[in-house]
């Protein structure tokens, strides 16, 4: 992690195969992929994995970033839900991903993780 005047840089890949835990400390997938916004450089969405057996029948979630709290003691992230609730969250596999521009995608996933979209304005 390097320190600047603002505070923590991590590199992509540092942050790509950190586990996600939700705060009982259920253990959620890991980090796959980011989602980065090519308007204003921002990551947007972390892709979780989760589900499977070691890495087959993986369901991926696109989680946004804002839904996420680092622990960087832990290598490791925490969002705030049941693993019920991932399990019914809009999920994909990683052979069809959705369009993660698309303003119905980017409303839906910021309304089931309860989380304002606060990048640039997505138009339909």
């Amino acid at each position: 992690m390097k320190e600047t005047k603002e505070g923590k840089l991590l590199s992509a890949a540092t942050i790509i195969g950190d586990s996600v835990r939700n705060l009982t400390g259920e253990d959620l997938g890991e980090i796959e992929e980011l989602m980065i916004d090519t308007q204003d450089g921002c990551i947007r969405y972390a892709v979780l994995s989760f589900g499977g057996i070691l890495g087959v029948g993986d369901k991926l979630f696109a989680v946004p970033w804002n839904a996420l709290q680092l622990r960087t003691e832990e290598h490791a992230f925490i969002l705030d839900v049941k693993k019920e609730q991932l399990e019914k969250a809009p999920g994909f596999d990683k052979d069809n991903w959705p369009d993660m521009a698309d303003p119905a995608f980017v409303s839906m996933i910021h309304s089931y993780y309860k989380t304002e979209y606060s990048g640039p304005s997505v138009q339909a």
